[in-house]
This record gives C-alpha cells, structure tokens and sequence, in this order.
C-alpha cells in the first residue's frame, strides 16, 4: 500500500505534508505531480527525483501518461488545484495518489529544496496580469 500510516485525510482524500511528501520522494520513490499551468512552473520548481508537469487544464486529456504503480503526490501553489486533480483521479481508478498540503507555497516555508530560475519570475496583481518580472511592461 502507498504512503502507509502517512499524511492526514481530509476532503475525502489523503494529504501529505511537505515534509512527509518530500521523504516519500527521495525515500520511496513517489512522483510529484505538478499541476500548476506551465506558466507558473518556471519561477519554481519541486527539486525532487521524480516531477511530471501535466497543468490541471490538461489532466483529463492526459491523465494515462500516470504510472499506477508508484505512488504520486498531487501539488499546485497552494492546494487549490491539486484538490480538483486527486478528486478526479480518484474517480479514475488511481488509489495511489495523495495531496500536498499546501502546495508549493507550503513546500518553499518549510525550506524544502527548490530549483528557482529567477529569469522567470512573473509580476502583476492578479492572475490575469501575470508576466514575466524582468520584461518591460510595453512589451
């Protein structure tokens, strides 16, 4: 069985916490799943073994690119998204899959390894003004 004695359930579905979720990576070889939009993946990335990037927009077309037999961690920015992907999995037939708490917002406060590449970094004040930082804002 997948993260055995792990986590918290919650919502119907097991949480991770980014502690816990990080020795389930290096330890027993799960997988990150990443379902943040690729243009919020630049800025921050999980530094993990194992990360598999499939945007939640995407996950219904995508989802049978999943291993089943390892054990997955679901995780967004903040735990938002990743709760719409686990409940889809589930309904799918994946029982190995659980959630980040927290996501990487959570994952980057408790001082987990993370790649940033600062070139990436986005600006504005709301999801529909995003953009890179460092490009002017005439482009």
């Amino acid at each position: 069985m997948f993260f055995k004695e792990r986590g918290f359930v919650c919502s119907g579905f097991l949480n991770l916490t980014p502690n816990e979720a990080y020795r389930e990576a290096i330890n027993n070889h799960a997988i990150i799943v990443d379902v943040r939009e690729y243009m919020l993946t630049g800025y921050k990335k999980f530094d993990v073994p194992a990360v598999i990037y499939i945007p939640n927009s995407e996950l219904r077309h995508r989802y049978h690119e999943l291993p089943k037999d390892k054990p997955l961690i679901i995780a967004d920015s903040v735990g938002l998204r990743s709760k719409e992907a686990i409940l889809f999995l589930l309904s799918v037939g994946y029982t190995n899959a659980a959630n980040l708490a927290g996501g990487i917002v959570e994952w980057e406060r408790d001082h987990l390894p993370l790649i940033i590449d600062n070139s990436e970094r986005l600006d504005g004040s709301c999801m529909c003004q995003l953009r890179p930082r460092m490009k002017s804002k005439n482009v």
